[in-house]
């Protein structure tokens, strides 16, 4: 596609997709979540998950000199060198999606911080998805291979996350409101930056935060984030529609379903959001579920020049690719077949993203500073209509 005019259609999705980023960043909704929180009482702050670094920054924003203390658990994806040099955040980088010895180092952190903590304080948790990897603090008896091979073998058999977390849970010493117990006497709040269907702080994190003794609030989640597209998408003069189902279950199948709705539709465009399952082979590719959404997509909207599809996490970052996820078209298989690559045999080796990079399809955002799932945007318009306001 190098060279080529930039494609309107293309353009609108992309300004969508980031209204709707913008809508659930993790650094604004922290700040307007303790913006009402008046005195002077300092407090401990403890962030983990992707977007912690974000949520970090917009509790420094509201509280300021009331953080006495502070420990910032995230990704390594520069995410966390905004923090770098605060007088009192300590950061430590975590791994995902598999947990390594970092990610160990991380939990034992988190518990040596509650068991600092004086009695008495006031304690704010920071909490957003991808924190089940991040940190972790096994029980007794069980290993970090342990760890890993859980996590490969939910993708291997395409578990879904509350599933996985659910096991999570029985392992470990900080999940399932364990972590919050160690606090002793303290006034416990949670700010959640939901990825989980229903947002369930039981869930949510493997349950980080479902503890009685904290007061949690959910300030961000899927839902805020597809209002904020179906908005900037009318706001561009461009009608849309919300599919009626969160997108779950084989990416391959899902991607069946919106693009069989947008083809029937009366609305240009379809905004969904949700979490699929890609059942990983032995030895899987470049991807991620979303690379393998749009790739799915791609060969069912072949030949079909008024379709796009853009899938894409709202954390930034598609299973083992750096990039977001894909917006593909009615003509993408044909790119690809140029390149001398098959969409097929792309799926099945979950190779996606070296046939979307092929294809000059993929998606690149780095670190957005939240994590509230993903997101799809299909559209029906033909090219070289005028779109946008």
């Amino acid at each position: 596609m190098a060279g080529a005019e930039p494609d309107p259609r293309r353009s609108l999705l992309l300004q969508v997709f980031h209204a709707a980023l913008g809508a659930v960043d993790g650094r604004r909704r922290v700040r307007a979540a303790l913006a009402q929180d008046a005195g002077a009482d300092p407090v401990a702050v403890l962030a983990v998950g992707k977007a912690a670094g974000a949520m970090a920054l917009g509790a420094v924003d509201a509280l300021g000199g009331r953080i006495t203390r502070g420990l910032v658990v995230g990704p390594d994806d520069g995410s966390l060198a905004a923090l770098t040099g605060h007088p009192v955040l300590r950061c430590l980088a975590g791994a995902h999606p598999l947990p390594d010895a970092a990610s160990l180092a991380a939990g034992e952190a988190l518990l040596a911080f509650a068991a600092a903590t004086p009695p008495g304080s006031r304690v704010l948790l920071l909490v957003s998805g991808g924190a089940s990897a991040l940190a972790e603090a096994p029980v007794p008896g069980v290993t970090l291979a342990e760890l890993r091979a859980l996590t490969e073998q939910s993708f291997a058999e395409g578990w879904d996350i509350g599933r996985l977390n659910a096991r999570r849970r029985g392992m470990s010493r900080i999940k399932g409101g364990r972590l919050v117990e160690q606090f002793r006497d303290c006034e416990m709040r949670g700010l959640l930056l939901s990825d989980v269907p229903g947002d369930d702080p039981e869930v949510a994190a493997s349950g980080l935060l479902a503890s009685p003794r904290c007061r949690v609030t959910v300030v961000a989640r899927l839902a805020d984030a597809l209002e904020a597209a179906l908005r900037a998408a009318r706001a561009q003069g461009v009608d849309a529609a919300l599919s009626p189902r969160r997108l779950d279950g084989p990416a391959e199948d899902a991607a069946r379903r919106i693009c069989h709705e947008v083809a029937t539709i009366p609305q240009p465009l379809l905004v969904a959001g949700g979490e699929t399952v890609v059942r990983l082979p032995a030895r899987p590719g470049r991807g991620g579920r979303c690379q393998h959404f749009a790739l799915a997509a791609a060969r069912l909207i072949a030949g079909h020049p008024e379709l796009l599809v853009l899938a894409a996490g709202t954390d930034g970052r598609d299973g083992s690719s750096p990039d977001a996820g894909a917006v593909v078209d009615g003509n993408s298989i044909a790119r690809i077949e140029e390149a001398g690559l098959d969409a097929a045999a792309g799926l099945a080796g979950a190779d996606s993203g070296t046939l979307l990079e092929a294809a000059g399809d993929l998606l690149y955002t780095g670190a957005t500073g939240t994590n509230v799932g993903d997101l799809v945007l299909a559209l029906r318009i033909p090219p070289g209509t005028a779109v946008g306001g």
